[in-house]
């Protein structure tokens, strides 16, 4: 897919999680890649009660040229990549359309209310069957379990950028990914990225 392919332009995407997840590493990983290939990326954040465990969501507004404000419209995200289940709800409440596409770790991470006993956390059935309303396709991953067996589970938000890169809606490059990466990680480390994102792609393919 070269730059002028995108499906549409602006392409909105979210990636959204809770505090420690890195999904703004993500959001910057995924904004070098697309910079690679000449696309204009402006990136704007929206940060919760973090150190908490509150919600993180990077906004990412993907042209051909223009540049766009940092923050995406109500209703007008194209694809979620949800570091964590519940989060996936909250971003399509608000941002999804007819037109959405949907990455989704598994790993629930459960707020305050939640492990005090004051809230109850959905069935991951439920959630699922929510996002399936919602969206035109989406993928359900096990993300972080995969990130543990390779020794991090903070690798599971590289899987989900492989994954973005298997469904082959953006011109994500795994050359790209190597790259971007490869200005501050040692060999050994990369090499642990390489293979977090290469699961990813195959998660989804």
């Amino acid at each position: 897919m070269n730059r002028m392919n995108l499906p549409f332009d602006p392409y909105n995407v979210i990636i959204t999680g809770v505090g420690g997840q890195g999904n703004v590493m993500a959001s910057r990983i995924v904004g070098n890649m697309l910079s690679r290939k000449g696309l204009s990326v402006t990136i704007g954040e929206t940060f919760g009660a973090s150190q908490r465990g509150g919600s993180v969501m990077s906004h990412l507004r993907i042209s051909t040229g223009s540049s766009w404000s940092p923050q995406i419209p109500n209703g007008k995200c194209h694809l979620i990549i949800s570091l964590e289940p519940t989060e996936a709800m909250r971003v399509l409440a608000t941002y999804g359309n007819p037109n959405v596409k949907v990455l989704c770790n598994t790993r629930p991470i459960h707020a305050i209310g939640v492990i005090s006993g004051d809230q109850q956390y959905p069935d991951l059935d439920e959630i699922t069957a929510w996002v399936a309303e919602l969206s035109e396709a989406f993928w359900f991953l096990d993300a972080t379990e995969k990130a543990m067996e390779l020794g991090n589970p903070i690798l599971g938000n590289i899987m989900m950028i492989g994954a973005a890169a298997g469904i082959g809606v953006l011109p994500l490059d795994r050359k790209d990914f190597e790259a971007a990466l490869a200005e501050n990680l040692s060999a050994d480390k990369l090499e642990l990225n390489l293979k977090a994102y290469d699961l990813g792609v195959g998660m989804v393919q």
